[in-house]
């Protein structure tokens, strides 16, 4: 009598312990789903204000003049302040910024205003390097061509 009873408390035990497992592993698939979007969701945002995936948008020939905008206002909005100047030589950070002001000056999708208020902007934040952004608009916007 003593075996049958520790045999069913045991069986009783495992079967408990199954139930509680399952229920712990098993989550419904509205959260999941939701798990998921949220998930998603975070990287991009961290994703789209780094600055080489920004590089990437305004690199890209089909990007459209509203691509081109919100990149370069996210540019300013996270990366709008370069490295002071070693002594009279630029910053090395700066190359980059030279480059994006290269790039959107021949860029086709792209508009004087959206130049404008880019290169103000920039000049406006960073006025010890006003030369050398002036400089590297200037060499994009000479390369434009006929």
């Amino acid at each position: 009598m003593e075996i049958t009873l520790l045999v069913k408390s045991i069986v009783g035990l495992v079967s408990l312990l199954g139930i509680l497992i399952f229920f712990l592993l098993y989550t419904p698939e509205e959260k999941k789903e939701k798990k998921k979007k949220k998930t998603q969701a975070q990287p991009r945002k961290q994703e789209e204000s780094d600055l080489d995936s920004l590089r990437k948008i305004i690199r890209n020939n089909t990007s459209t003049t509203q691509e081109l905008k919100n990149a370069l206002d996210l540019v300013l909005k996270y990366h709008g302040t370069i490295h002071k100047k070693l002594g009279m030589r630029s910053h090395p950070d700066f190359d980059i910024y030279a480059e994006i002001m290269f790039t959107i000056a021949r860029h086709k999708n792209i508009t004087k205003n959206i130049i404008v208020k880019f290169d103000k902007e920039l000049e406006k934040r960073n006025p010890e390097y006003k030369q050398e952004i002036n400089n590297a608009l200037m060499k994009g916007l000479n390369s434009r061509g006929a």
